[in-house]
């Protein structure tokens, strides 16, 4: 019995340099010309632009009805916690209440299962409006976090910590959470609920 011989992975050609005196001097690459800044010239900066909706962190979009944005685990938390959806909505924020159902959450308790068809069955009540999806996949979390980013309207009711987290970046976006077996909302200035005179 011989050595085996063992073969070496990602080996790569050997390439001749473009200095190399071997080629050609058409073949061989161009040195790059570096361009000399004018200092007269102005600086151009990519700037997010800041939505007209908010008055600082006061977010004018926001009053009654109130269009709630659901999560999955906040429907499930429901459950759990024996909380109809429509109507603590409307204890807690004390005015009328619209949840919205994205297609992906939607898609995200299609994928449960059987053990999850109480969910289901609240989802497709007819009380809330169903909004549709363009974008592929469907992780809820993306989806949720774009459409509240680009609409100030919506106020996002979740259990979800990441989420959470990441929504409170966005300013003027309150979120909806679920403490005590009643509904709560985080960061909801004391004026949204006063009559306008």
């Amino acid at each position: 019995m011989g050595k085996q011989k063992t073969k070496k992975f990602a080996v790569m050609k050997r390439m001749i340099s473009m200095k190399d005196q071997r080629l050609k001097a058409k073949d061989r690459s161009k040195a790059k010309e570096k361009k000399k800044k004018d200092p007269s010239q102005l600086k151009e900066r990519e700037v997010t632009k800041h939505p007209s909706c908010l008055f600082f962190q006061y977010n004018t979009q926001l009053g009654p009805p109130y269009h709630i944005l659901v999560d999955t685990n906040f429907i499930n938390f429901s459950i759990k916690a024996k909380l109809d959806i429509v109507q603590s909505m409307m204890d807690c924020l004390y005015a009328k209440c619209i949840p919205y159902i994205t297609d992906c959450v939607m898609a995200e308790i299609e994928k449960l299962g059987m053990k999850y068809r109480v969910a289901l069955r609240i989802a497709k009540d007819p009380r809330f409006e169903r909004l549709p999806c363009t974008h592929t996949g469907t992780y809820a979390d993306d989806c949720l976090v774009q459409r509240v980013t680009q609409h100030k309207c919506y106020i996002l009711a979740t259990v979800d910590r990441d989420l959470k987290r990441r929504v409170r970046k966005i300013p003027g976006v309150p979120i909806m959470y679920i403490s005590n077996h009643r509904y709560n909302i985080e960061r909801m200035p004391d004026d949204y609920g006063a009559p306008r005179f």
